[in-house]
């Protein structure tokens, strides 16, 4: 979709609602590491007794998060990173979910997360919800709740030689100037979207100008050289929850129906109904107030 055919009106008219979560600015950190640096941003709450990590999704950014983060549940700080090859991060020569995973076990480190006996809660959007439910699988003891959104499991006979890839598929191009890049910003997969004034803000923080023009950020290799989850079964030992979109192409599908079946006893399936795979930018506020109950709950329970 078009981000919109007035580009300069579109964030001006966006809710009041949107306007005052971001004006609560993060703070800004980067993570040194060896296979190229991290960059994220936290929102310390004075009172939090706990922490969020924000996962965004296949060639998105830590931004997308905030028109959202400041609006959950102020019991918890929040850390939304961009994942290695995306957003401010580093690209690197190949990417999997232990790399992006490593990423993320070196940010809890190095806010001292564990060292401070605080609980994590993963929540992931596509992408981000696999990898919110592989950390949870690979680490069970360390994190103690993950909601996954729209993010298809699929089974672990799954076929991946005949998956189609939603991404580029064809190298980064250059723009003579930022309305040029901006025109071409599209959703992926495609759908419609009404709030034209969330998609104008994440096209903002999703480009990048460089010598040559203005690009986008995430590494356009990316898409060729994930490394996915093949035959890969997730376990949940914490409270597991998976939000689905009433118009995403994944919920009447047999993937749907596989998720609901194989997790019946560990995950709880929620449907936002008005909502495409685009959730957070479709229903924003009904995904924070669906997602503040389960965490309320979640932590209750501790």
């Amino acid at each position: 979709m078009e981000i919109t055919n007035s580009l300069e009106t579109d964030i001006k008219n966006a809710p009041e609602w949107f306007h005052s979560a971001i004006s609560q600015l993060p703070r800004k950190e980067n993570l040194n590491h060896p296979l190229g640096n991290v960059a994220y941003q936290a929102w310390n709450r004075k009172d939090a007794q706990d922490i969020i990590i924000l996962i965004h999704g296949t060639g998105a950014h830590k931004q997308w998060w905030d028109p959202i983060a400041p609006l959950l549940c102020n019991k918890f700080s929040i850390i939304a990173p961009d994942l290695p090859g995306m957003g401010e991060s580093d690209h690197r020569n190949a990417y999997n979910f232990e790399d992006f995973s490593d990423a993320l076990i070196a940010i809890i480190n190095q806010e001292k997360i564990v060292h401070d006996h605080q609980k994590v809660y993963l929540i992931g959007h596509s992408l981000g919800g696999h990898v919110a439910g592989f950390m949870a699988s690979e680490f069970p003891d360390l994190f103690h709740g993950v909601v996954m959104i729209d993010s298809p499991i699929r089974p672990p006979t799954y076929d991946y030689d005949n998956h189609q890839s939603t991404g580029p598929l064809r190298r980064i191009k250059h723009y003579p100037d930022k309305v040029s890049i901006l025109e071409r910003f599209r959703l992926m997969p495609p759908q419609d979207c009404d709030n034209s004034w969330y998609l104008r803000y994440i096209a903002e923080h999703s480009i990048l100008n460089v010598e040559h023009g203005w690009r986008w950020r995430f590494d356009d290799k990316l898409f060729a050289t994930l490394k996915r989850l093949n035959n890969y079964e997730f376990k949940f030992k914490c409270p597991a929850l998976f939000v689905a979109g009433g118009k995403s192409l994944l919920l009447e599908s047999k993937i749907m129906k596989y998720i609901r079946k194989a997790f019946q006893d560990s995950m709880t399936v929620e449907v936002i109904e008005d909502a495409a795979h685009h959730i957070p930018l479709d229903s924003p506020l009904e995904l924070i107030s669906c997602i503040n109950n389960y965490l309320e709950v979640w932590q209750a329970k501790k």
